[in-house]
C-alpha cells in the first residue's frame, strides 16, 4: 500500500461532505476526473470501495465511513496546526463552525458579514445541527469549534462564553390576557406545553424549568425548528419556551405573545467550544467576541420588540 497524501484526505473529506463529485471538486477547485483519480487511487490502495456510485451521487460504504471517522480527526488536527503555524496572522485560513438550530436562524445572517468584515482572510464553513451531534464532529475534527448552550462537560473542550439569553413564554394572542405576569413557572402545570423533538437542548432546557418531568403527556407535533414551534404557538396549539434572541424575527409573524417569566429569569447561556488541543485560543477568543456582538445586538432589538408590544 501506498502512503496516503494529505492531499487525498482532502478529496475524500470533501467527497464524503458533499456527496457528489461535481460539488466536492467545485469546492476543492479542482476538475472532477483529478478528483476521481485520487479517489480510485485511495480505493486500489485500502482494496475496498470508499464510496458507492449512484446517478444522483455517491454514498459512502461501511468501509467508507469508517476512513470517514479517522480522516476527520487526522484533518482537524491538521487544520489546528496550520492554525498555530500561522496565528501572529490573525484568524485565517479554512475555519468550521457549527451552531445550534435554535441560534443559526437569527446569528448568521448578520455574522456572516460581520466576520467577513472583520476577518477578511477566513473561510468560513457552517453546519447546523443539535448540541450532542456538533460536539461529536468537533472531538471527531469534523469541526473547529461549535456555539452551543452549556454546560459542556467534556473536558476535552474550552469554551468562550459569550451571552446569557433569558426565556420568555410564547403564548397564543388571545389566551394572553389569562395568563398572570411575571410568570411563575408552577402556572405551567395545567398549560399544554409544545416542545422540540428529542436531542434538542432547549427541550431539556424547557423541562428544567418548568420542572416537569418525561413522564408527562407533553404535545409531540414533530417540530425540528423553533419557527415551526412558534407558528404551532401562533396557531393555538400550546404554548412553549422561546429565547430573547429570537422574539423580534419570530414575532413578525404575529399571532404570539411573550411573557417574561419571574425572577430569577430562567435563561440559557451560549457559548463557543472548541478543541483544548487545538492550539487556536487568539483566533477563538476574536471569533467569540465577533459572535457575542451580533448576539447582544439581536437581542436589543428583541428587547425593543417586547417593550413596543407591552405598550400597545
Amino acid at each position: 500500500m501506498t502512503m496516503l497524501t494529505v492531499r487525498q484526505m482532502r478529496y475524500f473529506e470533501a467527497l464524503a461532505d458533499t456527496l457528489h463529485f461535481g460539488r466536492a471538486a467545485h469546492r476543492l477547485n479542482i476538475t472532477q476526473p483529478a478528483l476521481s483519480g485520487q479517489i480510485a487511487q485511495m480505493e486500489a490502495d485500502f482494496a475496498v470501495r470508499l464510496f458507492e456510485r449512484r446517478p444522483s451521487g455517491v454514498v459512502l460504504t461501511p468501509e467508507g465511513d469508517a476512513v470517514r471517522l479517522r480522516i476527520r480527526r487526522i484533518m482537524g488536527e491538521i487544520r489546528d496546526l496550520e492554525a498555530m503555524a500561522g496565528r501572529r496572522e490573525g484568524l485565517t485560513g479554512q475555519l468550521r463552525l457549527g451552531v445550534i438550530a435554535s441560534v443559526a436562524p437569527y446569528l448568521l445572517p448578520e455574522l456572516l458579514p460581520r466576520a467577513a468584515t472583520r476577518f477578511p482572510g477566513l473561510d468560513l464553513g457552517l453546519k447546523e445541527n443539535v448540541t450532542e451531534r456538533l460536539l461529536a464532529d468537533l472531538s471527531a475534527g469534523g469541526l473547529d469549534c461549535a456555539l452551543v448552550a452549556l454546560p459542556v462537560t467534556d473536558p476535552s473542550f474550552r469554551v468562550v462564553e459569550l451571552v446569557d439569553d433569558p426565556f420568555y413564554l410564547a403564548v397564543p394572542m388571545a389566551d394572553a390576557a389569562r395568563i398572570a405576569q411575571p410568570v411563575r413557572p408552577q402556572a405551567l402545570v395545567n398549560e399544554r406545553l409544545i416542545l422540540l423533538e428529542e436531542g434538542h437542548c432547549m427541550r431539556d432546557q424547557a423541562l428544567a424549568v418548568c420542572k416537569i418531568v418525561e413522564t408527562r403527556d407533553l404535545a409531540s407535533l414533530g417540530a425540528t425548528s423553533l419557527a415551526t414551534l412558534l407558528r404551532m404557538v401562533a396557531g393555538g396549539l400550546g404554548v412553549t419556551l422561546a429565547p430573547l434572541l429570537a422574539l423580534a424575527a419570530e414575532g413578525r409573524n404575529g399571532g404570539i405573545d411573550f411573557l417574561p417569566f419571574h425572577a430569577p429569569q430562567p435563561m440559557r447561556r451560549l457559548a463557543l467550544a472548541y478543541r483544548a488541543s487545538s492550539g487556536r485560543e487568539p483566533g477563538f477568543a476574536a471569533l467569540g467576541d465577533c459572535i457575542a456582538g451580533v448576539l447582544a445586538d439581536e437581542q436589543a432589538k428583541s428587547q425593543r420588540y417586547v417593550e413596543s408590544t407591552e405598550r400597545l
